[in-house]
């Protein structure tokens, strides 16, 4: 398991995958201690691992766990096995559609950015009144799913799924019966902070998608900053210093400056995975004189 868990890491434009495997992971974590706890009679220590995961409604409260802004939306409720199993579908189905015309970069962005956005509107709307929606905490990823959902409906509006008991339907009216739904729950006081979070996701994924239709990227930072925290954990190869002195060295040769083919693969991979921005300057210019050659 831990084996194939390693290769979907590895596997290109896989993110809804990578995605499901981190959320199924914490909530089997969560699960896990809430057991344990609740066999040895210690189930204090489990709400104060849960509330590290979930957001609270008050500001106070939040300003003193501020990282459950992100950890929120990687967790579920351990009590509800359909919370975490209809999100995880869901994510399955319209993430693959997703990374097979956008790539993975730019799914992980969208549902970084449909759970921050989520996660605000909850922290915003729930302080305006707070009497009236009253203390809560909130864990789920269906603010960043919403922002999939509409993201994708957006972009394929009439890509078609085929659905059991209801045949061939277009993703766009299934983004709209998710968006309605929440609407509705919100008048009736149902789930309140989820489904305001739903709503956020779903805003932050249309206008995500119609700026990105306009050239614009407003989830770059996200991926440059995951890019950034992943280098820092790679092997850097060691570099080896020798001086020789001037009479001892070989005289040049035409084909000094060739690069490796084995380098050039290295760049053209990169490139297919993170894009020609992704290049450093020297890996620019190796690039550069291998197409002259």
């Amino acid at each position: 398991m831990l084996e194939e868990f390693k290769n979907a890491f590895n596997r290109y434009n896989n993110a809804h995958v990578q995605l499901i495997i981190i959320n199924v992971t914490v909530f089997l974590f969560l699960v896990s201690i809430d057991l344990v706890t609740w066999i040895t009679g210690t189930e204090s220590f489990f709400q104060l691992v849960y509330r590290q995961f979930s957001i609270p409604s008050g500001y106070g409260e939040f300003f003193s766990r501020p990282w459950t802004l992100l950890t929120y939306m990687f967790s579920h409720s351990v009590w509800d096995i359909f919370h975490i199993l209809f999100n995880m579908l869901v994510l399955y189905w319209f993430g693959r559609v997703f990374v097979e015309y956008l790539g993975s970069d730019k799914l992980i962005a969208l549902y970084v950015l449909g759970g921050l956005t989520g996660g605000i509107s909850y922290l915003l709307l729930y302080n305006l009144n707070p009497e009236f929606f009253g203390k809560a905490e909130m864990v789920g990823a269906s603010g960043a799913i919403y922002a999939i959902v509409v993201g994708t409906a957006t972009l394929l509006p009439n890509y078609t799924f085929y659905l059991l008991f209801f045949g061939p339907v277009r993703i766009k009216y299934i983004a709209i019966f998710y968006v309605v739904l929440s609407v509705l729950y919100v008048r009736q006081g149902v789930n309140l902070g989820g489904n305001i979070a739903h709503l956020g996701g779903a805003l932050i994924g249309f206008i995500y998608m119609k700026q990105l239709q306009a050239g614009v990227n407003w989830g770059g930072w996200i991926t440059t900053t995951i890019y950034w925290f992943t280098d820092l954990f790679k092997n850097k190869p060691k570099v080896k210093v020798t001086y020789r002195s001037e009479d001892a060295r070989p005289p040049r040769k035409q084909n000094a400056g060739k690069v490796p083919q084995e380098e050039i693969d290295a760049i053209l991979d990169k490139i297919s995975d993170r894009g020609y921005e992704s290049l450093t300057k020297e890996e620019k210019e190796k690039l550069f004189n291998a197409s002259k050659k």
